[in-house]
């Protein structure tokens, strides 16, 4: 994978050079924002970049008070929306990524670090779930985005 986005930076390196900044900010804000939907769709299928499923949460006990049981909810719902999953682009690069506390709950998944999951509890080594990463259709993406951007510009 690593070798395919190097392959696509040094073949966009020469094309995005011809452009001129505003046009260069203006493709990488569209572009940033196409990889946001997609990597949101994937953490909505619960994948990593790679295809495979994230590791299941762990079993707890899911009985509140008085016998309800709460519904189980999938992860990082709330991690995927637009408040937290930031893209911006300018005319130097494109970045998608965290905001806030957030950004610290993603990359103990992204790494499978360490973490307490409250105040006062003990530490707990969290499954590897690889919240961004780059898949082949992303790769697909930014270069059909780039040639589009030339093609019409």
């Amino acid at each position: 994978m690593a070798n395919n986005l190097e392959a696509l930076e040094t073949w966009a390196a020469v094309l995005l050079a011809r452009l001129e900044p505003g046009e260069r900010s203006k493709l990488a804000r569209s572009i940033g924002q196409e990889l946001r939907r997609s990597q949101q769709k994937r953490v909505v299928a619960q994948e990593n970049p790679d295809g495979t499923k994230f590791a299941p949460r762990k079993k707890r006990d899911l009985r509140g008070k008085q016998g309800r049981i709460r519904r189980k909810l999938a992860m990082f719902q709330k991690l995927r929306t637009v408040k937290y999953l930031k893209a911006r682009g300018d005319s130097n690069g494109i970045t998608v990524g965290f905001t806030g506390r957030i950004a610290k709950i993603a990359r103990v998944h992204q790494y499978g670090l360490k973490d307490r999951a409250e105040r006062g509890a003990p530490d707990v080594r969290y499954d590897q779930r690889e919240v961004l990463g780059f898949t082949d259709a992303d790769l697909d993406l930014i270069r059909d985005g780039l040639l589009d951007h030339i093609k019409n510009g």
